[in-house]
């Protein structure tokens, strides 16, 4: 039985998984959209900016209550939809779909989990194997994870991306003219988009401590919002213990989305709801009751199950 998109939606809204040839199709059919769309999309508010999901489904849901349904509202999502969480499948295919079905009203930023590399080390992969028993699936979502966008402006003044700003980028039409189709590599601009943070202590750029990308000051930012005529940068990448953290006086804004990372990191998470350029607000919320029940039943670091145990939230340094 061939399903239409709407049923896929309600059957994903339900935390069913579809049958693997509809993955398939799916993924098939998004990458026909996306490969329309430029590395840098332009959009205007009314728009609510997701933060970093890792397959915590259920509050991917929690969003939708507090923030909106689609095509109720505009969402941009800002990358990193799968790993750690235990449900990445459910989470990837029901935006997805949503981006299918409402192809002007979602968008879908890479983040530096949509990769083959990160994918296989931190549960992605095994959650595919474990859920339909073969890598297929997993196949087509990774290869998928090569056509999704780089950064989008919004409102000609807020410059967004997953991590953050590269020395090998200067102006926002030279991330036009970089191949995004392809596995993200070490290094480069494309590399740099997806890992890098903002730094407080040093105005320039220097090495990331995770091992790609760069961390950026607030002289890099002050520079490239100058050059590129933008007020701000409007990223995800960090946790953040509040939801949200502002740098440089508000030039650069994190916005986390995933509260109670790895059901154990006891944060909040929000989405931010922009209205026009000056009117914004913080949506700050808590985990989903049904996250509850995940406490013991993975592994932080690997995203894999593991038997119950105590798991009582504690802090957690750093996390890719």
């Amino acid at each position: 039985m061939v399903m239409t998109y709407y049923e896929c939606i309600e059957r994903l809204y339900r935390k069913e998984l579809l049958p693997e040839v509809t993955i398939k199709a799916l993924c098939f059919k998004l990458k026909e959209i996306l490969i329309k769309e430029s590395n840098v999309v332009y959009i205007n508010s009314p728009v609510t900016v997701v933060g970093d999901i890792h397959g915590q489904f259920y509050d991917l849901i929690e969003i939708f209550k507090i923030g909106g349904y689609c095509p109720d509202t505009n969402y941009l999502f800002l990358g990193d939809y799968v790993d750690r969480g235990m449900f990445s499948v459910e989470t990837i295919t029901l935006l997805i779909c949503l981006k299918i079905r409402y192809p002007t009203r979602v968008f879908l930023v890479r983040g530096n989990h949509e990769s083959r590399q990160i994918t296989q080390n931190y549960g992605f992969y095994s959650e595919c194997l474990r859920k339909y028993d073969n890598p297929n699936t997993w196949y087509y979502f990774t290869d998928l994870f090569d056509y999704l966008i780089l950064s989008v402006v919004i409102d000609d003044s807020i410059f967004c991306t997953h991590g953050g700003l590269s020395p090998n980028v200067h102006t926002i039409d030279q991330i036009k003219i970089v191949d995004r189709f392809r596995e993200i590599p070490h290094e480069g601009a494309m590399a740099d988009l997806v890992w890098s943070d903002p730094d407080d202590e040093n105005p320039n750029f220097s090495l990331s401590p995770r091992g790609a990308g760069y961390t950026f000051g607030v002289d890099v930012v002050k520079k490239f919002l100058k050059m590129n005529k933008m007020d701000k940068i409007l990223r995800a990448h960090q946790l953040c213990n509040d939801g949200y953290q502002l740098y440089f006086k508000g030039l650069v804004t994190t916005v986390w989305s995933a509260p109670n990372y790895c059901y154990r990191c006891g944060n909040k998470a929000s989405i931010m709801e922009i209205y026009n350029k000056e009117d914004h607000f913080f949506n700050v919320f808590e985990e989903a009751p049904e996250n509850a029940e995940q406490w013991g039943k993975m592994d932080p670091i690997t995203g894999e199950e593991q038997p119950q145990m105590d798991m009582r939230p504690k802090p957690v340094e750093y996390f890719l």
